[in-house]
């Protein structure tokens, strides 16, 4: 067994200093150390996302008239006669 130093860049492990033929086996052991240091700097570099909410807007059926009507409501149903 040998060690290698390397780093992670876009998912891949990148051997630093030393040319591995194709096909090699290799074990990657990480400190947990730089483990957290790795991650706190990704969140630290990582863009802000903007959260943008839009309120539903009920368009042309509350327009015309044709909202749903709840149980509660006023309107008369289809099955009230008078």
């Amino acid at each position: 067994m040998r060690a290698y130093k390397g780093i992670v860049e876009n998912g891949v492990v990148v051997v630093i200093g030393a040319r591995l033929p194709e096909g090699t086996a290799v074990t990657v052991t990480v400190g947990e150390g730089e483990l957290l240091r790795a991650r706190i700097t990704s969140v630290l570099k990582r863009p802000r996302k903007i959260r943008v909410r839009l309120k539903p807007n009920p368009g042309l059926a509350m327009e015309n008239g044709l909202a749903l009507e709840g149980p509660g409501s006023s309107a008369a149903s289809p099955g009230d006669h008078d």
